[in-house]
């Protein structure tokens, strides 16, 4: 329950004595964000307020073509198989979800025709459930209607196990019924705070009933609309090639009053973030630059007399390095990283605490990402509420060596350290892009002078982070020792992003490789902190048991955390992108123009 001064506060809103923004500024200074103590108003019987459009065109069409450079280029376009950003980004130029965020963390109406709450029945008081209004008239692309059904499909689909989608994590525990054709509701098993996760958001849009009804389970990998989408979004699909290029059409039939203001979508793939910072900011051959990761003084040249500009977005995205709790060299049953193994090396606590130490992250920021870094020990870094202050960072090859000494790791005649017959040796992977491999340097420099030998490996972005179970070289399989990227928190807030590394979601052959505990860390207390925080209606208790969680991870060196990343686009000088730092960067498209 809320607490007493809690409850008076919303009293006030609702009778008047308070006004929203002064409640969402009390919150702010506990720490709150604004779609936190939004959310926590619709739980206390005051309505949501949906987030204000900046659009401007009265028409629909007449802007040409929009050309966008995601130098990582989408693999397919099945947003429920999306094991990477990228491939959610192309899903979401056809597909659509019930709603998204928008830069303020405010929810942004789709398909869902308003925002539920108490007072219109939308949202139950006990938190066990909310009930969605669709929009009348919808149509997907080849023009059936878009109901409730497709809705309801989409959860059965995506929480079979057969399926192997990665949306699983968000539906399996949650029930979706149809109550009319433009109704569903979602029934919860417990207290739900947070109610805005299915169905919210690019990771979690809906595919069409009529096209996959076929391809459930075990087919589900066989749908030809896996790679030929037939969304109800603002464009409508016309080619992909994957890894290279997606294209799509102005949709005539689209749903909201003018728009989408262009003729035309482009999505092109491949390269790299510089050439793509340079596409757009330098020579304007490109609209807009995707994940501009890129050395910050290279980024500041180009901004010079240049044709566009960098975007900042802050949000809760982190730059980590993971260790593989599991033994990537062994084969059991013909899986390697299974979950049957134990890392030889990172078994040893000792070894993971002396990494920990030997990541400089102050010399990352200050070399590479300069304006857009800030270093964190922590893996969950936003909304300020969640971020725990239980942590510290320390670089020091001295202390990382003595822990290692006392471990009983010892150097041997090649200096590199050793323990019952085992040496100190470790592949450390990461994707192509010039921070990654200047921030491996880094690490392997300090790593080499504390006794331990590094080896690095750099694979193609678009490999590695397919959805291609047969790919060798993908994250989630992590035929590695530790691993370098990020994973974009999509929503504000972390109840979707912790669970990810819950003990049943390990990524397995069985899966399909698809996971979301990529480092096949298991942890009870863990899994049980999570389970309770994403019923705990108190949001004082829920922050402090998401805190808890991060520091779990911290305490047991499941990840190394390099850098909190705020976002970094490019963009033509006329272009107005919407990019929040709670969303995907296509979540928003459809209120995306140029001015003249």
């Amino acid at each position: 329950m809320l607490d007493k001064e809690l409850r008076s506060m919303i009293g006030e809103v609702k009778d008047g004595r308070m006004d929203r923004r002064a409640f969402i500024t009390r919150m702010a200074a506990v720490g709150l964000t604004a779609p936190l103590a939004n959310q926590i108003l619709a739980l206390g019987g005051v309505a949501m307020a949906e987030g204000a459009s900046t659009y401007k065109p009265t028409k629909r069409g007449g802007g040409g073509a929009l050309k966008l450079l995601w130098w990582q280029g989408p693999t397919l376009l099945n947003p429920h198989f999306a094991t990477g950003t990228k491939d959610q980004d192309g899903a979401r130029l056809f597909y659509e979800p019930l709603a998204c965020w928008d830069p303020d963390g405010n929810m942004k109406l789709v398909l869902a025709a308003e925002i539920p709450s108490i007072q219109n029945g939308g949202l139950a008081a006990d938190g066990k459930s909310v009930t969605w209004k669709l929009k009348p008239g919808v149509k997907w692309h080849d023009g059936t209607p878009f109901t409730a059904d497709d809705v309801v499909f989409n959860w059965e689909y995506a929480k079979d196990p057969a399926t192997s989608a990665l949306t699983i994590a968000t539906l399996r525990d949650i029930t979706v019924e149809k109550v009319d054709n433009l109704t569903v509701r979602i029934l919860f098993n417990k207290p739900t705070p947070f109610w805005a996760d299915a169905f919210v958001g690019a990771p979690n849009t809906i595919i069409p009933k009529h096209l996959f009804k076929d391809y459930m389970g075990s087919k589900s990998r066989e749908a030809p609309t896996n790679l030929s989408p037939v969304g109800t979004g603002p464009y409508k699909f016309v080619e992909f090639k994957p890894g290279d290029l997606v294209r799509g059409v102005l949709n005539p039939d689209y749903h909201m009053p003018n728009r989408p203001y262009f003729d035309s979508v482009e999505m092109k793939g491949g390269g790299d973030a510089v050439s793509a910072a340079r596409a757009v900011i330098q020579t304007g051959e490109y609209d807009f630059g995707w994940n501009i990761q890129v050395e910050d003084d290279v980024l500041l040249r180009l901004e010079k007399g240049g044709k566009g500009k960098t975007v900042y977005a802050v949000g809760g995205d982190t730059e980590f390095i993971a260790l593989n709790f599991t033994d990537p060299n062994t084969e059991v049953d013909g899986e390697r990283s299974s979950i049957k193994t134990k890392h030889p090396l990172f078994s040893d606590p000792a070894v993971r605490k002396a990494l920990s130490l030997l990541i400089d992250r102050e010399s990352v920021k200050k070399a590479i990402y300069g304006r857009a870094g800030r270093t964190t020990a922590n893996f969950l870094n936003g909304p300020e509420k969640f971020v725990s202050k239980n942590t510290t960072w320390e670089f020091s090859i001295e202390k990382a060596s003595k822990i290692l000494d006392e471990a009983g790791w010892k150097p041997g005649a090649d200096g590199i350290r050793e323990k019952d017959g085992k040496k100190l040796k470790l592949l450390y992977q990461t994707a192509i892009n010039g921070p990654r491999q200047k921030t491996q340097a880094i690490v392997k420099q300090a790593c080499q002078k504390a006794g331990i030998d590094v080896e690095l490996k750099s694979v193609v972005a678009s490999v590695f982070f397919s959805s291609d179970v047969g790919n060798p070289d993908t994250y989630s399989k992590f035929y590695a020792d530790m691993e370098m990227f990020q994973i974009p928190l999509s929503q504000p807030d972390p109840s979707q992003h912790m669970r990810r590394y819950l003990s049943t979601l390990v990524a397995t052959k069985e899966n399909k490789w698809q996971g979301t505990n990529f480092p096949r860390w298991v942890n009870k207390e863990y899994d049980a902190t999570i389970q309770a925080a994403d019923g705990e209606m108190d949001p004082v208790k829920r922050a402090a048991l998401y805190i808890k969680a991060n520091d779990l991870m911290y305490q047991d060196t499941v990840f190394i955390p390099v850098q909190h990343r705020l976002k970094v686009e490019a963009a033509a000088n006329n272009l107005r992108p919407v990019v929040s730092g709670w969303a995907n960067e296509t979540d928003n498209l459809f209120d995306w123009y140029r001015e003249e």
